[in-house]
């Protein structure tokens, strides 16, 4: 009986494609008598995006989430729970989730929290909203994240180009 009623994104500026980051490994390539493409052929994936290093990631899910509820009709003040669903946070403590909810204007009963859970925190998320719908906890609940993967490909780059291995570039990719 629980819809989703929006969703909204925000999608960071800097694209970094498999290209790009090929270019970095060359060295490691070369070595290993690699042909450009590999990352894409291995993994699927074309391009990433990137925030700027100083980004903000609260400041990206409030960008997300104002667009979800914008969409959604629902008012910020009538959100009972707002969940932070990402990998990436900002700190352990406090949770992001507290300064999403601050820069939306969340209510100050609504449930506030980080829950984190490799890929699947969002999917988390949404079942714990929907769950409180359905049990009439709340009216109205906001999911949302804001990765960030440039730290994670630059020491992951780092190492590969390090270790100049074929074993530690499979694991890695």
């Amino acid at each position: 009986k629980v819809t989703v009623e929006a969703l909204g994104y925000e999608l960071a500026p800097n694209v970094v494609t498999a290209e790009d980051i090929e270019r970095r490994l060359a060295p490691l390539y070369e070595e290993l008598h690699l042909k450009p493409g590999q990352l894409e052929q291995l993994t699927g994936i074309e391009e990433s995006r990137y925030w700027d290093p100083d980004f903000i990631l609260s400041d990206g899910a409030v960008r997300a989430g104002r667009k979800a509820l914008e969409a959604s009709g629902v008012p910020a003040d009538q959100i009972g729970m707002l969940i932070y669903g990402a990998v990436c946070r900002e700190n352990l403590e406090p949770a992001t989730a507290c300064a999403v909810a601050d820069g939306l204007g969340v209510g100050p009963a609504a449930q506030v929290f980080d829950i984190s859970n490799a890929c699947i925190g969002i999917l988390n998320g949404m079942l714990q909203v929907a769950n409180a719908i359905e049990l009439g906890q709340i009216r109205a609940g906001l999911v949302v994240a804001c990765e960030s993967c440039r730290q994670i490909i630059d020491s992951t780059i780092e190492r590969m180009l390090a270790s100049r291995n074929m074993d530690v570039f499979k694991h890695c990719v």
